[in-house]
């Protein structure tokens, strides 16, 4: 679930997951901050629509590109490479090779978010679709851009807004074999570098030929979901492509390779909006161009460091906060791990149940804490200076309904319920 409050012109943002901690000690984190009652869920959803918020206040849906398009006509990339290789990382053993198949059913997918009501839509662009080798010089497919350009013109035709995430997780496998992705810092140049080419006009990169291309029309761009998910599990525990780990097969270095794939996405990101401000138009290095003390102290000489002309092109190069909020966990202390790990760096266990008993609403994969995103909320407000705040991610996509009949699987209550008892809570931080 997207929900925006809507600015004039273009901005930028990475979309940040947070995953609130509540410090499991005397403090009693287990009362709702909000109007939300226990188990937080609305009293009555009837009575909580869309007038209860500022008219400004937009809602939307929220996407990624291998989640729902299907492989059809395009490259592969590390995520296909690694559902083929390991199907069983996946619980069902699916794969993206169709998934929703949007690609070819985009028009029917325009017409329910219209009939929903949506104001706004977050896509991502499929790197590999666009560019099949990864970079300009191994040529555009122009089947790509058509399809991208068909989808924007829909969206817009439709009164619709068009989010758009540059880099959703999906690195062109070509890029990967070469030289490992965004364990390189060549990755960053090939992000957003201005390269002379024959016969494209001067352009371009990855980056610069979506503002060519899309950018008349979309006045919206997230450079990076998620910057801390693809380092900490792809390169941590090996659980996303490209599977790499301390002891993983491909190899790999859990208490290094993080933090070098987490700091080439910021410098990514950075330049990116360098490159959009000049030519076409974790948090704290964004805001403060420097990693947050504590990081530094415990990760030590193991975190990149930023040079000046690098921290100086770092900060200030939030527009606007894109906030991926799902759950609040307990964290207790843990002890120092004696071999360096970004998954134990942090020195917390981290868990659902105080007691066994949950933090919030048990559903089928994790238990969810509505107050939270009040929380975190007023913790960004606090701590950065109450920056503009998008919430590009919101929701529970697994609730059980095997066990339920179709009209109450249709009813889809569980589900009406996570929305309705967030949403009570962000118009308390709003009020």
């Amino acid at each position: 679930m997207l929900l925006t409050m809507e600015i004039p012109k273009a901005h930028f943002s990475l979309a940040i997951l947070v995953i609130l901690f509540a410090v499991s000690s005397s403090q009693n984190v287990g009362n709702p901050a909000c109007k939300a009652k226990e188990p937080f869920n609305c009293d009555n959803p009837l009575t909580f629509n869309r007038t209860s918020f500022p008219k400004n206040f937009t809602f939307g849906a929220a996407t990624s590109a291998y989640q729902i398009e299907g492989a059809a006509h395009r490259a592969l990339n590390g995520w296909d490479y690694y559902t083929h290789r390991y199907p069983e990382k996946v619980p069902d053993h699916s794969s993206g090779d169709l998934a929703c198949d949007s690609y070819d059913l985009y028009k029917e997918d325009v017409k329910l978010l219209k009939r929903m009501k949506a104001q706004a839509y977050r896509l991502s662009i499929a790197w590999s679709r666009v560019l099949p080798k990864g970079r300009l010089i191994g040529g555009i497919d122009e089947n790509g851009i058509k399809y991208y350009n068909n989808l924007i013109n829909e969206l817009k035709a439709n009164g619709i807004e068009p989010y758009v995430t540059i880099f959703h997780w999906d690195v062109p496998q070509t890029l990967e074999d070469e030289y490992g992705g965004f364990l390189s810092r060549r990755i960053v140049s090939i992000f957003y570098r201005i390269c002379m080419i024959h016969g494209q006009g001067g352009l371009q990169n990855y980056a610069e030929l979506l503002f060519q291309r899309f950018g008349d029309r979309v006045k919206f761009w997230i450079t990076l979901n998620q910057p801390y998910s693809l380092a900490s599990k792809g390169y941590g525990d090996g659980s996303y492509p490209p599977g790499r780990c301390t002891g993983c097969e491909f190899g790999g270095d859990s208490g290094t390779e993080p933090y070098i794939v987490g700091h080439n996405q910021l410098l990514a990101h950075a330049k990116v909006v360098a490159l959009y401000r000049k030519d076409i138009r974790f948090l704290d290095p964004l805001v403060y161009g420097r990693y947050p003390k504590i990081m530094r102290q415990m990760v030590g000489n193991r975190l990149p460091k930023f040079t000046p002309q690098e921290s100086k092109l770092v900060k200030g190069s939030l527009d606007f906060l894109g906030l991926n909020y799902y759950v609040t966990q307990y964290a207790t202390n843990a002890p120092r791990s004696t071999q360096p790990n970004v998954i134990t760096d942090a020195r917390v266990t981290l868990g659902y149940y105080r007691n066994r008993v949950p933090i919030g609403v048990q559903a089928p994969s994790f238990v969810y804490y509505p107050p939270g995103i009040r929380q975190i909320l007023n913790y960004i407000k606090n701590k950065y200076g109450n920056p503009l705040t998008y919430i590009t991610e919101n929701g529970v996509a697994d609730l059980d309904t095997g066990n339920l009949t179709l009209p109450d699987a249709l009813a889809d209550n569980g589900r009406i319920q996570n929305h309705c008892s967030h949403l009570s809570c962000l118009k308390c931080s709003i009020e």
